[in-house]
């Protein structure tokens, strides 16, 4: 008995430990989310059908993936001045350095229509994931994300 205890238990622990969540973390940058304020931490679901946004355990907003019409792209570059003063209260020299740096923010757009409904939604995702973010949202909906950065806007 004991034995058939100790089997089950090597086999129950690793998938239990190594069973991982599919979504992506994103931060909600804006967007048509009702209820939703920027800077709320938030989950993005790629299903087969569609695209799930969740916020802890509920739904948020489902798009079904035929509605998407475009999903775009972006970075926000600045330097990271604030960090710089505080440094140099410490370090004027490391200060001095931390002024040169940069900081990168990856930024993914997501437009649709479901015929009844039209919106759209920006999401700031990790460096490390907005690139699977793109590749699932471009397979699943057939569209090729657009870079932001070189759309111009004419008035």
């Amino acid at each position: 008995m004991k034995c058939f205890f100790a089997l089950v238990l090597c086999f129950v622990i690793p998938v239990t430990v190594f069973a991982e969540d599919s979504g992506y973390k994103v931060i909600y940058d804006g967007g048509s989310v009702p209820g939703a304020k920027a800077g709320s931490d938030m989950k993005l679901y790629i299903d087969g059908n569609q695209v799930r946004i969740t916020k802890g355990k509920a739904d948020v907003m489902v798009i079904p993936a035929s509605a998407i019409t475009e999903i775009s792209y972006g970075q926000d570059v600045h330097r990271r001045v604030g960090a710089a003063i505080g440094l140099a209260f410490v370090s004027l020299g490391i200060g001095a350095l931390m002024v040169l740096s940069k900081s990168k923010k990856h930024f993914v757009g997501l437009t649709w229509d479901t015929g009844e409904s039209k919106g759209g939604i920006a999401l700031q995702c990790d460096k490390s994931d907005y690139r699977g973010v793109l590749a699932g949202l471009e397979g699943v909906s057939g569209k090729k994300a657009v870079s932001s950065d070189t759309m111009t806007v004419k008035n």
